[in-house]
């Protein structure tokens, strides 16, 4: 028989939508069936109390953009300190070398990460398919169920290679008809709908640059055909601002708009250097943003208008970016970052822990067009994360979730997905993290030794 727990007491919760669950909260299942208020005793029976008087309660975290290949190669010399670009052609070479065992190892890698971090819901952008990883997404599939993490994962594809004006090499693009073959045949084996999924697909062309427009409109057919969502890295970078008028002769949100991507499915990866009059037409649409704090940082990218974009209508949510330029997948630690570089942009009281702590949940759940999810709420997944105070770090705060950011939470205490703890004492439940380290680092290893 299914149980009801009751998560007891919290020190401090956090809920995305200003109800009351300072008493708690109730899972039977799969889901939230309610929430109790400071003081008072659930109305249905309960047959497991969890206390957590000690520990701050949020929901699970929502990773909005990820590259989770990109764990093999961080902090790779000879890409450091380089900007968008040449980051890129450095690092396209070594990931051409992606072998199947690499990308299983690195998708189970950052989201053991990604988990211990509070992360419950993971959207990754793969787009490398080399001959040797024809069928990457099946490999991830995989990874994630092993994992129990629930996953966004989008069948990214590269078209545009050097030879004809990209950026990627030629041994890591494919054609449209191979890409959209494969785009219909992950679609339809492994996409799952309504509340609680916990595999979903969407589209994903990589960015302009590596991508052709006729490939763009045709993805953007099917995805409409098989209501999936689509998903691009847009205005990162002032080059690739340059690249789209110098390619197409538009910048780069009306050549979206050109390509019939300017609606509601739609999320972009940074979404930084967009005009007023390009922030007002997004929100039109309710396109959504990831907004990348520390990626951005380390390219020195930019800073997104976060609080522009919200106010004309735009979804905002937040990713860790790849792992080559973030160089980790920590979501909580991305909350921090997101509220920091706020503070660059705007003033002290305009940006708070609590904008932080949304975008990382309800905001990002919206971004990816789930309202099963980013919420403590009665019918919603029983996806939540516990946050322990009791290091050094935390000693002397008096606002508990203001801490949480405030005072650098880097991990998780417990975390639980679709009812189950995936984490326990900020160790994973299923699976032995030093076998993962151990397997990945060799396959790290081996990866740029392919490259001699």
């Amino acid at each position: 028989m299914t149980q009801t727990i009751w998560i007891k007491n919290p020190r401090a919760v956090f809920t995305a939508n200003a109800q009351d669950a300072r008493g708690g909260i109730l899972i039977r299942g799969t889901t939230i069936v309610e929430l109790v208020a400071l003081g008072a005793q659930p109305v249905a029976a309960v047959d497991q109390e969890f206390d957590a008087t000690d520990l701050v309660l949020l929901p699970g975290l929502v990773n909005t953009h990820h590259h989770l290949y990109q764990t093999l190669t961080r902090a790779v010399p000879a890409a450091l300190n380089k900007r968008l670009f040449p980051w890129l052609k450095t690092l396209y070479p070594i990931w051409a070398g992606l072998q199947p065992e690499m990308l299983h190892s690195a998708t189970q890698l950052g989201l053991a990460e990604l988990l211990l971090s509070g992360c419950t819901t993971v959207a990754d952008h793969h787009y490398l398919f080399p001959l040797a990883l024809t069928e990457a997404i099946d490999i991830q599939v995989e990874a994630a169920a092993q994992m129990g993490s629930r996953v966004v994962l989008t069948r990214g594809s590269m078209s545009l290679g050097e030879r004809d004006g990209g950026l990627p090499p030629q041994s890591t693009v494919q054609t449209d008809e191979q890409i959209l073959r494969d785009c219909e045949r992950v679609i339809m084996r492994f996409h799952q709908r309504g509340a609680g999924a916990m595999v979903q697909i969407a589209l994903a062309p990589c960015s302009p640059f590596s991508v052709t427009s006729e490939l763009m409109r045709q993805t953007a057919a099917l995805a409409k055909q098989r209501g999936v969502m689509l998903h691009t890295h847009l205005a990162e970078t002032f080059d690739e601002n340059a690249f789209c008028l110098q390619m197409f002769g538009l910048r780069p949100l009306d050549y979206l708009e050109s390509v019939d991507w300017l609606h509601e499915r739609t999320w972009l990866a940074h979404g930084i250097h967009f005009n007023d009059a390009e922030i007002q037409r997004m929100g039109a649409a309710r396109i959504g943003v990831s907004h990348c704090p520390s990626s951005n940082m380390v390219l020195a990218s930019g800073i997104a208008r976060t609080k522009e974009m919200e106010a004309a209508g735009v979804k905002v949510g937040l990713g860790v970016d790849g792992s080559a330029s973030n160089d980790g997948s920590n979501l909580i630690q991305e909350v921090r970052q997101a509220l920091l570089i706020g503070r660059l942009r705007y003033q002290a009281d305009e940006v708070s822990h609590l904008d932080a702590l949304r975008w990382a949940t309800k905001g990002s759940a919206q971004v990816l067009n789930r309202d099963d999810i980013g919420e403590l709420a009665v019918g919603k997944q029983a996806d939540l994360a516990l946050f322990s105070l009791a290091e050094a770090r935390f000693s002397g705060a008096h606002d508990a979730l203001a801490a949480l950011v405030l005072c650098g939470a880097h991990r998780a205490e417990h975390v639980m997905v679709a009812g189950r703890w995936r984490v326990t004492d900020h160790r994973l439940v299923d699976q032995d993290l030093d076998t993962i380290q151990r397997r990945h680092r060799h396959q790290a290893e081996q990866l740029l030794k392919q490259q001699g």
